[in-house]
């Protein structure tokens, strides 16, 4: 059976549950942490939550692909991509 998907009002609703706050707040502090998030990693800073993780622009190389429709080869631009990498003690509690 597949896991449950926790969406973003889910996360409004636990926040508000564990933090003691409406779930309008909450959803201030979900959205103001997204937003640090995204304009952190946008201008290519990382963010180390220790022990949860760290977010991470990682630069992805040009390379040659294939259009599997045609097979045609095509050249794949070189680009930057998030990521994140999960903590010790996140890791812990999933294993």
């Amino acid at each position: 059976m597949p896991a449950k998907v926790v969406g973003k009002k889910d996360l409004i609703d636990s926040i508000a549950e564990k933090g003691g706050l409406t779930k309008k707040k909450a959803e201030v502090v979900l959205n103001a942490f997204l937003d640090v998030v995204t304009e952190n990693l946008s201008q290519g800073n990382a963010i180390r939550i220790i022990p949860f993780g760290s977010f991470e622009v990682k630069e992805r190389a040009g390379r040659k692909g294939r259009n599997p429709k045609t097979g045609e080869e095509i050249k794949i631009e070189a680009r930057k991509v998030p990521v994140f990498k999960a903590g010790k003690g996140l890791k812990d509690v999933v294993n």
